[in-house]
């Protein structure tokens, strides 16, 4: 994307890739390199979209299940329930094909399709939080400089080094806060790209290629969000304290 270099060579495979973090839903296939995929603002409706997108992308490629190398599936972070839809489907169509699964980082995803080395990544969390972390791409794929976390908008900042880019929805959700503090130290800011199972096709190909697979019964979701029902004042006392 965007020019990028890409990184180790990536031995044929074909993957399934899922992702229902966020508003959107959507579904990808891997073919050795070339993918399909559909992606649908689904709202409330995940539960219902999702299947028959894998559905229509096997039929479209003349395949089954069993003739897939694996599943990956939108790990988090993002909506509870949304994490909670991507993995149990995964875990299901793993079990009864019989294939192993890998979690993609939602955040990653973001980095993907920023079109740039260095990306600040910021992904609203409602409950005016965010969910942030920076990659940067090197000769094997993206390192992570900030591991993703949870935090006030206060909380997020731009890594040393200059030339980073900002991507995600959280600029658009809690740009009042985040575009004053942080405009001046980014090249750009994408406020459009989401988590996006296309997006992390290449991802989990990596993943995969790095043997970091594991068995279906073992997938899960990536929360960071470990109390849902306190209130703004209290999570701002709490990290204060």
């Amino acid at each position: 994307m965007g020019g990028l270099r890409r990184p180790v060579r990536i031995a044929p495979m074909k993957l399934l890739v899922l992702d229902t973090s966020t508003e959107y839903c959507s579904a990808a296939l891997w073919l050795d390199g070339a993918v399909r995929a559909r992606r649908v603002r689904a709202d409330q409706q995940h539960s219902s979209l999702l299947l028959p997108m894998v559905d229509e992308l096997l039929r479209e490629s003349a395949l089954s299940l069993r003739q897939l190398d694996g599943i990956a599936y939108g790990a988090g972070p993002g909506s509870f329930t949304g994490l909670r839809i991507a993995c149990a489907v995964t875990q299901g169509l793993a079990f009864g094909a019989d294939l192993p699964v890998v979690g993609i980082s939602t955040l990653e995803s973001i980095a993907e399709q920023a079109g740039a080395d260095k990306v600040l990544t910021v992904l609203d969390a409602r409950m005016a939080e965010v969910y942030w972390a920076a990659y940067q791409r090197d000769a094997t794929g993206w390192r992570c400089v900030v591991e993703p976390a949870l935090a006030l908008p206060e909380s997020v900042c731009v890594p040393d080094g200059g030339d980073w880019v900002g991507a995600g929805n959280g600029f658009v959700a809690l740009g009042a806060v985040l575009r004053p503090r942080l405009s001046a130290q980014l090249v750009r800011i994408d406020d459009t790209i989401m988590p996006d199972a296309a997006a992390m096709a290449p991802l989990a190909a990596q993943a995969f290629e790095r043997g970091e697979s594991t068995d279906a019964a073992l997938a899960a979701p990536i929360y960071l969000r470990d109390k849902v029902a306190l209130t703004v004042d209290e999570r701002r006392a709490r990290k204060s304290a």
